[in-house]
């Protein structure tokens, strides 16, 4: 649930070129089953879908924030250069 802004220099810190979610109404959170009742936050997720739409990789807390697993996962499924994952 991080600003529009944090998103975009964390975006061009890892050097992605899509778009990131920022949910101020923490609607997507919740329909994702992320949302923390008691701390009224959104647990830190990453996900992979494929050209289908289809999710194909959750990873989800700390270590969300590390796009090594989506870099395998998007590897595994064909896309992406075989090269090293950025480093968060």
């Amino acid at each position: 649930m991080d600003s529009f802004a944090s998103n975009k220099a964390f975006a061009e810190k890892i050097a992605v070129t899509f778009p990131l979610l920022s949910d101020w109404k923490r609607k997507t959170t919740k329909d994702y089953g992320l949302y923390n009742e008691e701390s009224g936050y959104g647990n830190r997720a990453t996900f992979v879908v494929d050209k289908e739409g289809k999710i194909q990789h959750v990873e989800v807390g700390r270590t969300a924030i590390d796009p090594t697993g989506a870099y395998q996962v998007c590897q595994a499924l064909g896309g992406g250069k075989k090269t090293d994952p950025p480093k968060p």
